[in-house]
């Protein structure tokens, strides 16, 4: 077997509130692993430690106990090991706004002190295979927001990266949009050998984009594991969502 993308073991992660309000577990004794090549989509309700996951597989923040490794590493404690090899795309497109589109994808090439000439070639192609050839040098401001979305997807994409870690990137795309979206970034995906991280609230959109799909309840853990298979009959996928509707369901709500 292949070593993981990922792997977490055990881990948890406590935050120290203030004013003497106690600790609190956003992370509990989690374990899962991501295999490469795989998209895992990670669904919970709001507030149930997704983006702590997130965090710490980005290696932004360090785990209380446990191992989490990515590609044999620990991502908080090598974070320079991972220049240019994580993908990041956020739940606002978070560009820059006196630059321009293809200013804003050239960005992680000049860090990277990519060639001049070769970064303004890859970062010209990402625009056109994300339909925005003739708009690199439009500002954010002239663009609508899925445009601006197909931006940040092709600034992640053009660094080369090994795993694309994705935050809720679409819930503020109207719904035609988001769909496509979801089906443009699945696609490069599949077709550019990565591994992705999705995070969603949205029921739909993990068993649309995800290989493998898991549920979680608060503080993050694993309540359920579903494996998506893209010919199942309608009748089976209608099933996987009632059980995950269900198993959403049983979370008791915050402060529960």
């Amino acid at each position: 077997m292949p070593e993981p993308v990922i792997r977490f073991r055990d881990v948890s992660k406590v935050f120290r509130r203030a004013n003497g309000r106690g600790d609190l577990l956003a992370v509990d004794k989690l374990s899962f692993e991501v295999a490469p090549g795989e998209i895992v989509a990670v669904l919970g309700k709001t507030g149930c430690g997704k983006s702590t996951m997130f965090n710490l597989v980005a290696g932004l923040i360090e785990p209380t106990s446990g191992e989490v490794a990515v590609s044999g590493h620990n991502p908080f404690r090598d974070f320079e090991a991972f220049r240019g090899k994580i993908g990041i795309v956020f739940q606002g497109d978070r560009l820059m706004p006196w630059r321009t589109a293809l200013a804003n994808v050239l960005l992680g090439l000049e860090i990277l002190d990519t060639d001049p000439e070769q970064a303004q070639a890859v970062a010209r192609g990402w625009l056109e295979r994300l339909g925005l050839a003739g708009h690199e040098n439009d500002y954010p401001h002239a663009l609508s927001g899925g445009m601006r979305q197909r931006v940040s997807i092709a600034r992640a994409f053009a660094v080369e990266p090994q795993l694309l870690l994705c935050d809720e990137p679409f819930s503020a795309l109207d719904e035609m949009t988001a769909r496509d979206l979801r089906q443009e970034f699945v696609r490069l995906v599949r077709q550019n050998g990565k591994t992705a991280v999705f995070i969603t609230h949205q029921i739909s959109e993990a068993m649309e984009i995800g290989d493998r799909v898991l549920v979680c309840h608060r503080p993050a853990r694993i309540a359920f594991e579903a494996r998506m298979d893209r010919e199942a009959p309608a009748g089976a996928r209608r099933e996987i969502h009632e059980k995950i509707m269900d198993v959403l369901s049983l979370e008791a709500p915050a402060g529960g």
